[in-house]
């Protein structure tokens, strides 16, 4: 498998509560940047009045592949969302290295979609 165990679950797949991309997810910064990226590229398309086939034939993505990434099935690679944010003039890339991110395997740990600590999370460190 292209990308190794590292890509084995899809982003989606780290869900807790909610539904995707909206959704608590499990301390995994991979997963919380790929549910990042797709939370933003929607908005962006909503926002910009775009769908996935204008997007995909502005930016050179294919449009399963921009559809892969809104559903949280597929790991944005670099050359995707460079093209995405240059089609769509905005950055996709979220600045995760500030994130508050619980180290995995503490029970009850959840990331809120913007990458913080989930309430019950943190209580948990008091």
């Amino acid at each position: 498998m292209p990308g190794g165990i590292r890509r084995a679950k899809k982003p989606s797949s780290f869900v807790i509560d909610g539904d995707w991309p909206h959704a608590m997810m499990e301390p995994h910064r991979g997963a919380l940047v790929a549910q990042a990226i797709a939370r933003r590229l929607a908005e962006a398309m909503t926002e910009q009045g775009i769908s996935a086939n204008a997007l995909a034939k502005k930016s050179g993505v294919n449009r399963q592949v921009i559809t892969n990434v809104l559903n949280g099935t597929v790991w944005p690679d670099m050359l995707t969302v460079v093209d995405l944010e240059g089609a769509l003039g905005i950055l996709l890339w979220p600045d995760h290295t500030q994130w508050k991110i619980p180290e995995p395997g503490h029970p009850g740990d959840r990331v809120a979609p913007d990458g913080e600590a989930s309430e019950s999370s943190r209580q948990g460190d008091a």
